[in-house]
């Protein structure tokens, strides 16, 4: 993962878990190290994260264990180049995390893109909650359809249930805000993708710290060594 790097695996991983895991910017990382003795350019500390947290959050990913199938399912804005876009999230009756997309554009494509990736890897929910938005109602309808038709099995699959309400969906609204509290400080990204890589590792961080790894069912893993773990 880290061969032909002229920095030790443990500097590359300190800078990038600290980036994404704290209100920290760049340049602080860059104050950080200096002080360590280390000489980084906060640019070089940018192309870490964005180079190495899609690649620990797929390993995340095989490590994450199941969720249930109660969902809720909204999206909040992100800023990019100046312009809002959208992140799209899914959390559980847990609260943990199912599944999250980001889009340029908030319309019934995105939403069937996300609710399709969410049900391809987490399968079928029995219900799930969203505000008053009628893309995502018409999204879970016509995902539930394609799905259904698309199922080779012989038993009967029931329809989604969908429970439309604002008020009882403050539970992904509240969820949203770890994210947000990260993301805030940062001033907006330059790139669709470098802000789709970013925010892929600080859901992978959030998703860490609501201990959804499978090595972390029974106790609770430091940030530390759940990031070692994925790095080995």
């Amino acid at each position: 993962m880290f061969k032909g790097r002229y920095f030790d695996r443990s500097v590359i991983l300190l800078c990038v878990r600290w980036y994404l895991a704290y209100n920290l910017s760049l340049r602080n990382l860059e104050e950080l190290m200096a002080e360590r003795g280390i000489s980084v350019d906060h640019a070089t500390v940018h192309r870490w994260v964005v180079q190495y947290s899609p690649e620990l959050l797929e390993r995340f990913n095989r490590r994450k264990r199941a969720v249930t199938r109660r969902w809720h399912v909204d999206e909040t804005y992100i800023k990019v180049r100046g312009r809002w876009t959208y992140l799209y999230r899914a959390i559980d009756s847990n609260g943990d995390t199912v599944e999250f997309w980001f889009s340029e554009r908030r319309n019934l494509a995105a939403a069937k893109r996300f609710l399709s990736r969410a049900l391809k890897h987490h399968g079928r929910p029995e219900r799930i909650v969203i505000d008053g938005s009628q893309t995502n109602r018409e999204a879970i309808l016509s995902c539930d359809t394609t799905d259904r038709i698309r199922d080779r099995s012989r038993r009967r699959l029931e329809p989604i249930r969908i429970r439309q309400s604002r008020y009882v969906n403050n539970r992904i609204e509240q969820d949203h805000r770890a994210i947000k509290r990260r993301v805030r400080p940062m001033l907006g990204f330059k790139s669709m993708d470098s802000a789709r890589a970013v925010l892929g590792g600080i859901e992978m961080v959030h998703m860490m710290r609501k201990g959804q790894a499978k090595y972390a069912y029974r106790s609770q893993p430091s940030l530390v060594e759940q990031f070692e773990r994925l790095a080995a």
